[in-house]
C-alpha cells in the first residue's frame, strides 16, 4: 500500500501526542494522537491558542451537587488517587522521582510541581515513556514500518463497519468538523478520533513549536547530557491501541462526535484536575461525561485492561533495573499512577519505597 503524505504528517505528528492523551480522554474511548491531515491541522491551528471548555465539576456544584458528591467519593476511593511528584527509595541507592505527566502543551502543565524542576536537574538518567518522541523521523519511520496498525488493509475501509444510521452520523459529525468521510475511510478510527478530540488550542501550541512536557523533558535530558530511556516503543502502544475490536473505536468515535464542545470541557477539567494532582477525579468525571452519550457497554473494562494496567505492568518490571542504579527521573502519563495496579503500587511490590512529595 502506498503511503500518502497527509498519512506522513499524522506519523510524525503521532510521536507528538501519542497515547497518553487517549488515556486522558479515555471516556470517549478514542484516540487523541494528533490530526491526519496536514491542511486541516494548520486549519485548526489558525483557530486561536485560547483553549476555552468550562470546569464540569465547578458546573455540577451548581446543578447537582449530590452527582458531584457522589464522584467525590469515588476519587477518594482511588488509592495514591492525589499528588502528582513522588521519590522513590530504597536502601544503598541514591534516590530517584516519578513525576505524572499530561501530554498537552499548556504552561500550567509545563511549569511541573514544587521540586520537580530541581529533582530533574540533579539526575542522571531521564526515563519516559517512549524515547522515540525526540526524534520525529525515527518515529515517522518505526510507525510507517506498521501501516496496519493505524490504516485498513486492501480494499477494506471504514465503510465496511459501519450501519446505515452509524454512517449518516458519522459523516454528519465529520462534516461539522470540515471532514469529508470519503478522505479519511482508510484510516482506523481510532486515528479519524485523534483529530476531533484534540482542542484547536492544542494544536496551535504545536504549531508553534511547542513541545509537551514529556517531550520537552526529553529533549532537555539529551540537552543537558543526561542519559534518556524510554519503556516502550511507538509501535507497541499503537499496538495496544489496535488491540481493541474496530467496533469499540467506532463507537467511540462516533459517540466522541456527539460530545461537541463538551470535549473542549472533557479537557479544561481533566487540565485542572491535573494540575491540583487530583488524578483520582479523572476517570470518574470522564465515566460521568461518557454517560451523556453512551448508547450502551462502552467496553470501558477492556480498554482500561490493555491500554492503562497491562501498560503499567511492562513499564514497571522495565523501569527497575533503571531504579536500581538511582538517581533517575521517571516521567509517565499521570492516569498511570494511581489505583492498585498503578505504577506507585507495582513499585513498592518491587521493594521500593514510593512517597508522595506534593
Amino acid at each position: 500500500m502506498t503511503i500518502t503524505r497527509p498519512v506522513r504528517n499524522l506519523a510524525v505528528r503521532a510521536a507528538d501526542s501519542l497515547l497518553r492523551l487517549i488515556v486522558l480522554l479515555h471516556v470517549l474511548m478514542a484516540a487523541s494522537l494528533v490530526v491526519a491531515l496536514l491542511s486541516i491541522s494548520n486549519a485548526r491551528a489558525a483557530e486561536g491558542t485560547d483553549c476555552g471548555g468550562s470546569n464540569i465539576l465547578t458546573g455540577l456544584e451548581r446543578t447537582d451537587p449530590v452527582r458531584l458528591a457522589a464522584l467525590r467519593h469515588e476519587a477518594d476511593e482511588v488509592p495514591n488517587g492525589k499528588g502528582l511528584f513522588w521519590k522513590i527509595e530504597r536502601q544503598g541507592l541514591a534516590p530517584s522521582w516519578l513525576l505524572g505527566t499530561m501530554h498537552v502543551a499548556d504552561p500550567r502543565v509545563l511549569a511541573m510541581p514544587h521540586g520537580a524542576a530541581d529533582a530533574f536537574a540533579e539526575a542522571r538518567t531521564v526515563v519516559v515513556e517512549s524515547d522515540e518522541i525526540i526524534d520525529e523521523k525515527k518515529a515517522a519511520t518505526a510507525i510507517l514500518m506498521r501501516p496496519d496498525l493505524t490504516m485498513f488493509a486492501g480494499d477494506k475501509t471504514i465503510d465496511d463497519f459501519l450501519k446505515p444510521e452509524d454512517r449518516s452520523r458519522l459523516e454528519s459529525g465529520l462534516k461539522q468538523r470540515g471532514i469529508s468521510l470519503p478522505l479519511v475511510a482508510k484510516m482506523k478510527p481510532w486515528m479519524i478520533a485523534s483529530f476531533v478530540a484534540l482542542p484547536a488550542c492544542e494544536f496551535s501550541r504545536k504549531a508553534a513549536g511547542a513541545s509537551f512536557l514529556d517531550k520537552k523533558l526529553a529533549e532537555d535530558a539529551v540537552e543537558q547530557g543526561k542519559t534518556l530511556k524510554g519503556l516502550e516503543t511507538l509501535v507497541e502502544q499503537l499496538s495496544a491501541m489496535d488491540s481493541l475490536p474496530v467496533e469499540l473505536h467506532l463507537q467511540a468515535l462516533i459517540e466522541t462526535l456527539a460530545l461537541g464542545k463538551t470535549i473542549d470541557d472533557v479537557m479544561a477539567t481533566t487540565t485542572d484536575l491535573y494540575v491540583s494532582g487530583e488524578t483520582g477525579m479523572i476517570m470518574p468525571m470522564m465515566k460521568s461525561v461518557s454517560e451523556q452519550v453512551s448508547s450502551g457497554d462502552f467496553g470501558y473494562a477492556e480498554f482500561e485492561q490493555r491500554i492503562i494496567i497491562d501498560r503499567n505492568k511492562t513499564m514497571a518490571v522495565r523501569a527497575e533495573p533503571i531504579l536500581k542504579e538511582g538517581n533517575a527521573f521517571m516521567a509517565v502519563g499521570a492516569l498511570h499512577l494511581p489505583g492498585n495496579e498503578g505504577l506507585v503500587e507495582l513499585l513498592r511490590q518491587q521493594g521500593f519505597t514510593v512517597t508522595r512529595v506534593n
